[in-house]
Parts: structure tokens; sequence; C-alpha cells
């Protein structure tokens, strides 16, 4: 089992494949996912506040900003977190792959790291699409998931620390012809294959040799066994005998490992040294050759090898972040290919993520006796749609800025949320429950903080760029608010209370 893994070891070796280039991605993709963390958690506070919170509402792109950095920042770590599992596969064939219970816990939360961090991304690219095959909700296990990652990544940093401090920098890392410097103080799992060719003379030979540096422990145990019955003969049977003292005068001879005798009468013969495979080096697999030194080309090869790959990855970031970033930017919407909504295209050249028909109030939206509820502390009242007009209507510019990246400014006239308040003696600063006619959903009821209530911009839209709400924008009224998701500017409105 040892020389399976050695040999995988130097079949995945490559220049781009060392702790310096570990590091180097690694740094890139925390940053990421710290980036996405922050806006992450900042928009789950934003639709589950905890008790006492309270939001700003300037600027009035506030949201639109953190969600789409934070779809940006997600989509990136696609290709990094590829180019970073690329880049640490020797590891995955390390000898022995525990060497104890510290190195063991360390190993199981890169795997907690790994596929946690696969899991939120992927999910997190099929909520944008609002493709949902998998069985549990999504919102709440993004939310948890996030903090299994940047747990386990703080983990993970600190276990390395010592090789993350001696590779920062490109200058420690490469000698002045661009190889590799490897220093195995630090403990790094991604350091050169230094072995060296091992003579033998037979199969016991080389069970010999491998077992000879088994682990102790349970580790030990478990790979002698899996290794066979030579190997555990091997590292049981005892150290050959010295060979007698040669007579004074006698032709000075070499003893060699395995037994092999080398004297005056062998000293012309062939020097390249029989492997532990028995075969002669001209055969002898990659893991087997022994240590040669470095030809004065390979330091420009490998870093010519380095800068291609770091080519290719930054390639496909800047690619998948420009293709996909046009949901929410203005100077990259026309090379907006992989998002899941074009701005401008929609009723009204607005977008839609949900419509009436699937919300399911075809029918109650456009009743000719629909009103509108206002429930204040003490005084309750109706209103129809010519009524909501009368109190008087204020326009504002806002955007809709959904959680699944997309966003775009609209013009909207409504009614002051404030006046409405006003007109069931309610306190402006006062936060509000907010039912839609849906009959189901987990928006179908929102609150509203007081922040948002008493801004002067926030409206009980009625209209939109110039026209009447469509149908699905949220006719015959909808809220919108600065800096809100757009999940929480609840459209299709029924009622409007005040929380007591």
């Amino acid at each position: 089992m040892r020389r399976v893994l050695l040999d995988a070891r130097a079949t995945m070796a490559s220049p781009n494949r060392n702790a310096r280039s570990a590091v180097v991605w690694g740094r890139l993709l925390g940053i990421a996912f710290v980036v996405c963390f922050g806006t992450g958690v900042y928009s789950h506070l934003l639709q589950d506040p905890l008790p006492g919170m309270r939001f700003p509402t300037r600027p009035a792109q506030l949201y639109q900003f953190t969600q789409g950095l934070h779809i940006t920042a997600g989509i990136a770590i696609i290709p990094l977190l590829l180019a970073k599992l690329n880049v640490v596969m020797p590891a995955l064939a390390q000898v022995p792959p525990v060497r104890g219970v510290l190195h063991l816990l360390e190993r199981l939360s890169i795997a907690v790291l790994v596929s946690a961090s696969i899991v939120q991304v992927g999910t997190g690219l099929l909520n944008t699409y609002q493709w949902y095959p998998f069985p549990f909700p999504f919102r709440q296990t993004h939310n948890a998931m996030a903090y299994v990652i940047i747990g386990s990544l703080v983990v993970h940093i600190a276990s390395k620390l010592p090789v993350i401090t001696r590779y920062w920098r490109a200058r420690d890392a490469y000698d002045a012809e661009g190889r590799f410097v490897a220093d195995p103080t630090v403990g790094s799992e991604l350091l050169p294959d230094g072995r060296e060719a091992r003579p033998a003379v037979g199969e016991r030979a080389a069970a010999a040799q491998t077992a000879g540096s088994y682990p102790r422990g349970l580790t030990g145990r478990l790979l002698r066994w899996v290794d066979g019955p030579a190997a555990s003969a091997a590292s049981a049977a005892p150290a050959a005998p010295a060979a007698p003292a040669a007579p004074a005068g006698a032709p000075e001879r070499e003893t060699r490992p395995g037994g092999q005798v080398r004297g005056p009468e062998t000293a012309n013969r062939s020097a390249e040294p029989r492997l532990a495979d028995g075969t002669g080096g001209t055969g002898a697999g990659r893991a087997s050759r022994p240590e040669q030194a470095e030809p004065a080309t390979s330091g420009p090869r490998q870093r010519i090898a380095r800068r291609g790959f770091v080519a290719a990855v930054t390639a496909a970031t800047v690619g998948v972040v420009a293709l996909t970033a046009g949901q929410s930017n203005r100077l990259l919407e026309p090379l907006n290919v992989f998002g899941a909504r074009q701005r401008h295209v929609g009723p009204q050249t607005l977008p839609v993520n949900r419509t009436a028909r699937a919300a399911g109030v075809l029918a109650t939206a456009t009743a000719a006796d629909w009103t509108l509820t206002v429930v204040g502390k003490d005084v309750t009242r109706t209103f129809s749609r010519a009524e909501l007009v009368a109190l008087g209507t204020a326009t504002a510019d806002l955007p809709i800025s959904c959680v699944e990246g997309w966003s775009q400014t609209a013009s909207w006239r409504g009614v002051r949320m404030r006046d409405l308040l006003a007109s069931v003696q309610a306190e402006p600063e006062t936060p509000v429950r907010i039912t839609s006619l849906e009959q189901s959903g987990g928006y179908r009821v929102t609150e509203m903080g007081a922040e948002y209530v008493a801004d002067p911009t926030t409206l009980l839209a009625l209209e939109v760029n110039g026209q009447t709400l469509d149908l699905d924008h949220g006719f015959p009224a909808r809220v919108i608010a600065p800096g809100r998701p757009g999940v929480l500017q609840t459209k299709w409105i029924g009622k409007i209370e005040v929380i007591r």
C-alpha cells in the first residue's frame, strides 16, 4: 500500500502542486469565502432579524451592492475551489495516511471544509436559477452551512499556519532559477518527493525496506496488514548480522544492503543499482528512481508551467464573473450570458421572479371589490385604489434587488408608508406586518422595521415606470423600500397592520 501511495504522489507531481501554490489559491479562496459569509449573514438577518436590530436605509442601493457582491464572489469561488483542489491532490496520497489523533482530526476538518464548500456553492448556484432538487430548505441550510465552512476554515488556517507563514511571499518560495524551495521543517504535505533508490536482492528485502518505515500503532498495523504477509514477516525479522572484519592486508570489500558484497573483483561491473522491484534502474517506475540533480533548465520550465496555470485559472474566474455579473451591474449587462435574469427584460421592462399565476392571485388581485385594510392600534380603515391615490402620492427611484443576485432600479409612484399609518393614527416609526393575497408561501406575511416605515422613500407602490403596476409586478399594490431584499418587497397586498 505504501508503494501505491508513493507511486500516486509521483504521478501527481507538478510544478503547480506545491506548498506555495496551495497558499496562494487558499488565500484567494479564503477572501472569497469571507466576503460571501459577511454579505450572506447580512442578507439572512434582513430576512430574519434578531430582536431589537435596526438596519440602514441609506444608501438605497446598499442591498443591491451587498447581494450582487455575494453572488459574484460565490461564482468566483467555483474556479478558485477547483484550482485549490487540483493543487493539493498529492496530499491525498500521504505516507502514512494518518500519523496520529491530531493529524486525523486535521484531515477530518479538511474533509468537512471541502464537502461543505462543494454543497454550499452547488446549492447556491441552483438557487440563482430557482431550482431546488434537494429535499432540505435552502435558506436555513445555506445559512447554517456558512458557519460550518467558516469554522472549519479557521481550524484549517490554524493547523497550516507554519506553512502559510513560510510560503506567504513568492521570493521565499522559489530560488533564483524559479525552482521551488522545499522546507521540511514546516510540516507541509506538498513538498517534492525525496525518496531515493533502494537496492534489493529479492522480494523479502523489498518488503523489509517498505516495512522499515511503517508508523507505530494502529496505522502501522493496518498498513502492514494491507501489504501482506511478506511485509509483516520482514518487519518482524531480526536485523542481518554484521559482516566479519576483513583480515589485515585483505582487499577492501563493501557490504551493500541485502547482503551483497562488492570488492575489487566487481568494481568494474555496472554501478547502476538494482531497485526494490528487482529490476535495473532503466525500467524502474518513477517512484523508485534515484534522486537526480535537476537540470539548469528545470527552473524556467517550472516557472512557465506555474504561470500558465495561474493564467488559466485567472481567465476562468474573470470569465465566469464577467458573464454573470451583468444581471446586477450596468457596465457588464451586455456580457450577461449565465445570469438567471436579464435586466430590462419583463413586463414594464422589469424582470419578474414570481408571477401572479405562480402565486395563485389571478382572481383575487384583479377583483373589482379589492380593498386594502390598514390596522392601527385603535383605528382600522379600508382603502380602494382611488382612495389610496387621494391620500397623495410620491415618487422614488429604488432598485428591486433579489437574493438570486439580479437587480434593477425603477421609478415607483405610490403612497408613503408613514402617511398611510398616519391615516390610522399610528406613529411614523412603528413596525408593521404586511400580508399578501397569496394563500401560501414563505413570504406571504412579512414584517417591516420602524426604520423603513419612517423613511420617506418607502412606498405602497401603485405605479412603476409611469404605468399602473403590471399584475406580475404586484397589482393592485405592493411595497417598495430602500435597502431591502426583493422577497420582502411584498406584492399583491391585502392588509397592513401595526405591530403592537
